[in-house]
């Protein structure tokens, strides 16, 4: 059984459509994750944990999502000065691809549809808004809080600095993807706590790597504890979306 929409013939999604699933409209992008981990983390991480987190959102609770192909690029101007590795996006142009795959799902029969962010600082708030002002009554989008500060605190140092490319991140990466992390390339480089609102936020006026916090704590084993939990903590999440 697959939980991805991109494998499935038309006739199986009409089908999972009128028996009660609803769609998972994974975000990811294209930008520098410091020295040692690969430009494409955050399109992984969306994907891979939305297709995980589906299964066992099914396996555990009956909740039935499909997944749709995972966006690979969105706005990133914060990482135009690291010179490469990045593709922006424009907002406007951003956001109104994001409506059409919202549009396109809800024509089809979608009646929630979850949008799960593989980068943080994606604003979707006002396509949500608009989109379910647009279609109310017909099909509902939502934009779940991350788990991912609470889970690093059941097993990591919380007082450890984070925010890019840090322990928590590469520790995911070592575990589930180890090949695309260069260990030799992990080192702790100082840097300021960004302002995380600013609508200009230039990371390289924080930090000269593309780091933010200290990637130096990460380890497979942190990795994998570290997974399954945001596993679970995101298949919870997709349980009070489906039967609420």
């Amino acid at each position: 059984m697959t939980f991805e929409y991109g494998k499935l013939t038309y006739l199986e999604i009409k089908a999972m459509v009128e028996e009660g699933y609803m769609a998972v409209l994974p975000t990811g992008c294209t930008e520098q994750q410091g020295p040692h981990t690969s430009v494409d983390f955050d399109t992984w991480l969306a994907s891979e944990l939305s297709i995980s987190a589906s299964e066992r959102a099914y396996e555990k609770y009956g909740a039935k999502y499909l997944v749709v192909p995972t966006l690979p690029f969105g706005p990133t101007p914060e990482h135009r000065n690291y010179g490469y590795g990045f593709i922006d996006i424009p907002q406007d142009l951003y956001e109104g691809l994001i409506y059409s795959v919202l549009k396109s799902l809800a024509q089809q029969g979608f009646k929630k549809i979850v949008i799960f962010r593989g980068c943080g600082g994606h604003h979707l708030d006002h396509v949500a808004e608009k989109f379910n002002s647009d279609f109310n009554g017909v099909s509902v989008t939502y934009i779940p809080h991350y788990p991912f500060y609470d889970v690093w605190c059941k097993y990591g140092d919380p007082n450890l600095p984070g925010g890019h490319a840090d322990s928590f991140t590469t520790s995911l990466a070592m575990f589930k993807r180890k090949e695309t992390v260069r260990e030799d390339k992990i080192y702790n480089p100082y840097s300021d706590e960004p302002d995380w609102e600013d609508p200009n936020l230039d990371f390289y006026k924080y930090s000269k790597t593309g780091v933010i916090g200290d990637p130096t704590q990460a380890t497979e084993v942190l990795g994998e504890k570290l997974w399954n939990s945001t596993v679970d903590a995101v298949a919870d999440i997709f349980k009070e979306i489906a039967f609420n």
